[in-house]
């Protein structure tokens, strides 16, 4: 199968799956029967590359990483934004890389649409659409029978939606617990080292956990986006981020640290949607027993314990977001559209 990929955004992840697909690219031939040309790039404040024949990736990474724009390479594309991209390029699979605005998901869910609409398959690690606008986006892709994938935007390269839709199909899931949050966890995991809270932001900032402006993590928007994703793809409700209570870490100080701690507790910042006598959801800060499995999850790693009608509970622990991890979860969804797309005839 050969696929012509655009990408929509082109930061940190555009450039990790962009350098994965060059390392794999023997193996994803060989393998898996995938060969690809990246033919689109296009980026809000570089500009647009565009060339139907194969655009040189090798050639643009080194563009970028001097840090020149893109109208100095040769298929500059003068006049094109994202959306001409999408509608006029030959792309067949658009990756969606933009920022995430959990807000309103713009402009990323627009972009989504468009594509859809263009009967152009879609791979995203933008939380915002897949929180905001989940079950519209996946009728869009039904009626154009094209597929929206999306599996890096909860825990990046850990695996739980596919673990929920695929690994648990026959089962219900009334339950979902987890640690969704890396740099929340890192910074409380600081703090049981006896670090204040603004000590233990600067070093995750520092270490690039954290963002400059680091309240979609610390205030929970982040774990409250990747709640409802979860929610509503693996236990088929209909949440939006405003129907989960929320509560972030910032009023967590080291003095209650070392009081869960004299207990036999820790602090975590954890994500909770219970479906059993009605729907209720929450993220906050909670003292958990330290024998407990989500309390021994510490620095950037995340966990996820899914309750099921059958094999009762399953949990998951790994990485959460970041570059490499985010980057194989979107190679993941490429390999599994090829595979449906090699299977049956859509």
């Amino acid at each position: 199968m050969n696929y012509n990929l655009a990408f929509i955004g082109f930061g940190n992840i555009g450039q990790g799956f962009a350098e994965l697909l060059l390392e794999q690219e023997k193996q994803l031939k060989e393998k898996y029967g995938i060969e690809y040309k990246v033919v689109a790039i296009s980026t809000l404040t570089r500009g647009t590359v565009y060339n139907k024949n194969g655009l040189n990736l090798k050639e643009i990474l080194k563009l970028i990483k001097k840090g020149e724009p893109l109208t100095n390479h040769c298929d500059v594309k003068k006049g094109w934004d994202a959306l001409k991209t999408i509608k006029d390029s030959n792309a067949d699979i658009v990756l969606e890389l933009t920022p995430t605005n959990i807000k309103t998901g713009e402009p990323a869910i627009t972009h989504i649409k468009t594509a859809l609409l263009c009967k152009k398959n879609v791979i995203t690690v933008n939380k915002g659409p897949i929180a905001l606008k989940y079950k519209q986006l996946m009728t869009i892709a039904q009626k154009n029978k094209v597929m929206l994938k999306f599996e890096g935007t909860v825990l990046g390269g850990t695996p739980a939606i596919t673990l929920g839709t695929e690994a648990l199909a026959g089962a219900k899931i009334t339950e979902i617990k987890g640690i969704l949050n890396g740099t929340t966890n890192f910074i409380l995991t600081e703090m049981e080292k006896g670090k204040e809270y603004q000590s233990a932001l600067k070093e995750a900032q520092r270490l690039g956990y954290a963002e400059t402006d680091p309240t979609a993590d610390v205030e929970g928007y982040d774990t409250v986006a990747k709640l409802v994703i979860l929610a509503n793809v693996l236990m088929d409700v209909n949440i939006k981020p405003s129907d989960v209570k929320r509560t972030g870490i910032t009023k967590i100080s080291l003095a209650n640290i070392k009081k869960a701690r004299q207990n036999g507790q820790v602090w975590k910042l954890v994500g909770h949607i219970k479906t059993d006598n009605g729907i209720k959801a929450e993220v906050a800060p909670k003292m958990l027993k330290s024998n407990e499995l989500l309390a021994n999850i510490n620095k950037g790693m995340n966990g996820l314990c899914i309750k099921t009608d059958i094999v009762g509970e399953i949990t998951i622990i790994g990485a959460g977001a970041g570059p490499k991890g985010t980057s194989f979860a979107i190679l993941n969804d490429l390999i599994s559209i090829n595979r449906t797309l090699k299977g049956i005839n859509i």
